[in-house]
């Protein structure tokens, strides 16, 4: 297992620079996302999996993406079908998206293959159960391909890449209360992590830190770039890990 080390410029109060010490992780995956915790992923042959006690579990079913949050544990197939595990077990949920996110307070969101943006606000994505529980899915105005969610507010990313955070999200309002807020820089995708710091991967690989975010400044104040080893393109961080998925599918665990 190899180690990699990564300096972050993170300018902060104090200026200078902190280093993350990185370990690979075995296995290897498409795509991760974690919260309070817990660490769920999906490979190339759209297994999905668990991380268990430092091993590797893989859960029944297939799905292409996954994210798990306060809002549980939720996921997309290839077909773009969208499920919950409800009891251990995926129970489907009416509706299509590509791309689907549970880190918002108790409600859940995501973007279709026609990059609309839809959110299931807190009743409806904390008593989904299954068939015959109700799903008012909400649009939202624009257009993304990525959008992700947690406790200061909603980012996201179209298909230009441009950069776009939405304020005044709540579990009653998933939808927001104000316009498209654009922000500086390009990604191809973008997380908030559990605590509502914000991280994303550009088309080159590169990964991204916003600086500033607060409950009275949700759309920070610039990046920060992560000096890495490898090129990467997805990230997820909780609990003080950055959790990195490399263009190889290698998984690393930085801290």
């Amino acid at each position: 297992m190899r180690a990699c080390v990564i300096a972050v410029l993170l300018q902060l109060l104090l200026s200078g620079n902190q280093a993350l010490q990185c370990r690979e992780v075995a296995g290897q995956l498409r795509q991760i996302d974690v919260s309070a915790g817990q660490v769920f992923g999906t490979n190339t042959a759209d297994a999905i999996f668990t991380l268990y006690g430092g091993t590797w579990t893989q859960l029944p079913g297939a799905l292409k993406h996954v994210t798990v949050g306060p809002s549980g544990v939720w996921g997309v197939n290839s077909a773009n079908a969208i499920f919950k595990l409800v009891n251990a077990n995926w129970v489907q949920v009416p509706g299509q998206l590509k791309q689907i996110d549970a880190g918002g307070v108790q409600f859940v969101a995501g973007v279709n293959t026609a990059d609309n943006i839809f959110c299931l606000g807190q009743d409806a994505t904390v008593g989904y159960k299954g068939p015959g529980s109700p799903t008012p899915w909400q649009g939202i105005p624009g257009a993304l391909k990525y959008y992700s969610c947690g406790p200061l507010g909603c980012w996201g990313v179209n298909a230009a890449e441009d950069i776009f955070v939405r304020k005044g999200v709540s579990p009653q309002q998933c939808q927001g209360t104000g316009d498209w807020q654009q922000v500086d820089g390009k990604l191809s995708m973008i997380e908030v992590g559990s605590e509502g710091s914000v991280y994303g991967v550009n088309a080159a690989g590169d990964i991204f830190y916003r600086n500033g975010i607060t409950s009275t400044n949700p759309a920070g104040t610039g990046w920060t770039p992560l000096i890495m080893c490898a090129k990467s393109k997805h990230v997820s961080f909780d609990l003080g890990h950055l959790w990195v998925i490399t263009q190889d599918n290698r998984i690393l665990d930085c801290s």
